[in-house]
């Protein structure tokens, strides 16, 4: 596939991001873009039928997590009962058991979140120094921490980090068993946990999701996505064979239609 770019803000967005997490093959910008935007924007038909009726109905419903999950605002003040539910907007349901735990973690993982905010010191994740994600900077370091909240036993780890994350998106990277599978091939030796591959990914392509991030802020400006989310995404996207269907969704948004661009 080939895409043209016409005019702003996707002038920027030509560099090709380079990502051995999402697979062998780089994705250019456009093509980042247009995922990024199914994902945001698509929609999928589901059959519907309330109790009252003979009959039911198609009805389009979001393909992807955006709305329950990225554009849901943060709770104030303390992780709390809000902060469960917006990460089950991404991973499902809990049932009652797995609630109360992850709430519980929650409780548990407040102080670890506020020191990682501490040693961040105001720095988004792709700014931090490389001995942050190393175990030769250890302990105390912002990698110590992440791995630490990635023990926790399952299904605690992909909510709690799904609810820090969203507090920060900025700090934070997720985590799910296709991106954890998807980046684990790439660890090296000293590396803290996967975020160390995140945060080589990112550095290493930061020109390239500087532009991409720039582009999805002007064309989702109500609720944008950072650098470390869009990594994510195009990572779980590849990983879980989504790819060409967000692409295709994404070049059918008004979004796309009125930047000007075109898929070839």
């Amino acid at each position: 596939m080939t895409v043209r770019v016409s005019t702003l803000p996707l002038n920027g967005v030509r560099q090709v991001l380079e990502l051995p997490s999402a697979g062998p093959d780089p994705l250019t910008g456009p093509t980042a873009l247009a995922a990024v935007l199914g994902y945001a924007r698509g929609r999928r038909p589901l059959r519907y039928r309330s109790p009252n009726e003979r009959d039911g109905r198609w009805v389009q419903v979001p393909a992807f997590g955006y709305d329950r999950f990225d554009a849901r605002p943060a709770a104030p003040g303390p992780l709390g009962d809000d902060d469960v539910l917006v990460a089950e907007g991404l991973h499902g349901r809990l049932d009652p058991e797995g609630w109360t735990a992850v709430r519980r973690a929650l409780d548990e993982a407040q102080p670890a979140a506020d020191a990682l905010a501490a040693r961040a010191d105001g720095r988004a994740f792709w700014e931090l120094p490389d001995d942050e994600l190393s175990v030769l900077g250890e302990p105390g370091t912002v990698g110590a921490s992440l791995r630490a909240l990635g023990e926790l036993p399952e299904p605690q780890p992909r909510y709690v980090l799904a609810a820090l994350h969203h507090r920060r998106p900025e700090l934070v990277p997720l985590l799910t068993r296709a991106t954890w599978l998807q980046t684990v091939p790439h660890l090296r030796e000293g590396d803290s946990g996967v975020a160390a591959v995140v945060h080589r990914e990112l550095r290493a392509n930061a020109a390239a999701f500087a532009a991409l991030e720039r582009a999805v802020a002007a064309l989702l400006p109500a609720a944008p996505l950072t650098r470390l989310r869009l990594h994510d995404l195009l990572v779980w996207l590849a990983g879980t064979l989504r790819l060409p269907t967000a692409v295709a969704l994404g070049q059918q948004t008004e979004e796309w239609s009125s930047a000007g661009v075109t898929g070839l």
